[in-house]
């Protein structure tokens, strides 16, 4: 700053004031009692300090991830976007294939119930001249370990 060529002071009780009939609480805001270089103490008005100015704020650096995620982000939107245009072009395709597995489902569930009804139809009907076929078996066996023999009869 600037050198002043007076040393200012406050007053107090053991610096009288330079007009003995004025006050401390008479003296105007701004104006102190200053010391001259020659000794002389008069009231001056003194200049006032100014604040600090604010500091100025300095620019922060974008994060990366800052950055790949304003990259990326219009990246993904177009790809939603293409993904929407793409189902919609799709859609009819989808419906009929849809249709197209069912009746591929209801197939299967017909030839799961028709196939063995029709094999006993054609059994019972090769098979109605003949009787039923009776297997009688028999096994003896001797002792806890022993051989056993049998022996089977069809009638």
């Amino acid at each position: 700053m600037h050198e002043t060529a007076y040393e200012i002071t406050t007053l107090t009780h053991q610096h009288p004031t330079p007009n003995p009939g004025m006050l401390p609480t008479e003296i105007p805001p701004g104006v102190q009692v200053v010391t001259l270089p020659g000794g002389i103490r008069t009231l001056a008005y003194t200049p006032q300090q100014a604040p600090p100015a604010p500091p100025v704020p300095v620019a922060q650096p974008i994060p990366a991830w800052a950055k790949t995620t304003a990259l990326l982000t219009p990246t993904i939107g177009g790809g939603i976007a293409a993904a929407g245009i793409g189902l919609s072009y799709a859609a009819p395709g989808l419906i009929a294939m849809s249709q197209a597995l069912w009746a591929a489902v209801a197939l299967i569930a017909a030839a799961a119930i028709g196939v063995p009804m029709l094999l006993r139809i054609g059994r019972n009907a090769a098979g109605a001249g003949k009787g039923s076929t009776h297997i009688t078996q028999n096994i003896t066996a001797s002792g806890m370990f022993g051989k056993a023999n049998g022996t089977i009869n069809h009638r």
